[in-house]
């Protein structure tokens, strides 16, 4: 993993957004007046993560592992234990799962980015299947832990299961899994700001997450395109 190549790969759209996505964050934690740095740090590292994850750059991955460190501290804040449980049962370890398949399977020797890999129905299914087994198991958990918003918290769990799994196995359509979480942390994040104001930025972030996934799903389509010619040419 080598920083400065990963800076140097970005394109100039890629680094608009990554400055866009950083205005956004800041400007809304200014007009939300919001002093807790731990909101301000979590949604900039998130969104620069989100930018290298897009890249299929294995630093994306690292920063991921960052983001869910900083991210368990903001949901124990207000009570959210399921994202809290989330990001340390299973974002964590994913993660650290992920920045090891991703740094084992680069597209070339030396390259920083990653392999893009297309995964079986029978694997899909299994993965499904799974999602289902750990949200049903954690919404008693959740319950117990009397959380927040206990249906939304649940729900994000199967999504968050999902799309962490398909990062894992490095499919595109982690992206997908992690635009319908972003949209459900958005509505959950809005309940949260109804209380307390200075939780707007979460919504921001995670509003700007949609918008970087959105483009992870376009970008990784382009590049399974690209690495399935450059092996046909090769073969």
């Amino acid at each position: 993993m080598n920083i400065k190549v990963s800076l140097k790969n970005l394109t100039k759209f890629e680094r608009l957004l990554w400055l866009t996505s950083i205005l956004v964050v800041l400007c809304s934690t200014l007009l939300a007046d919001c002093s807790n740095p731990f909101y301000v740090i979590s949604s900039l590292v998130g969104v620069t993560a989100l930018i290298f994850v897009s890249k299929g750059d294995v630093l994306g991955q690292v920063l991921t592992l960052v983001f869910s460190l900083l991210y368990t501290l903001v949901s124990f804040s207000f009570r959210y234990y399921g994202e809290m449980i989330i990001c340390i049962c299973m974002t964590v370890p994913l993660s650290v799962m992920s920045i090891v398949s991703w740094a084992r399977h680069p597209y070339k020797e030396s390259s920083a980015q990653v392999e893009v890999n297309s995964i079986s129905k029978k694997e899909t299914a299994i993965i499904l299947l799974m999602s289902v087994i750990v949200t049903f198991g954690f919404y008693f958990v959740l319950a117990g832990f009397n959380t927040n918003n206990l249906i939304i918290s649940t729900v994000s769990i199967a999504t968050s299961f999902l799309a962490s799994a398909l990062m894992f196995r490095r499919s595109c359509f982690y992206a997908v899994a992690y635009c319908m979480n972003d949209l459900i942390l958005i509505a959950m994040w809005i309940s949260a700001s109804a209380d307390n104001p200075q939780y707007v930025p979460m919504v921001v972030c995670f509003f700007m997450f949609f918008i970087n996934d959105l483009y992870g799903f376009i970008n990784w389509q382009k590049i399974k395109k690209f690495q399935n010619t450059g092996i046909k040419q090769n073969n």
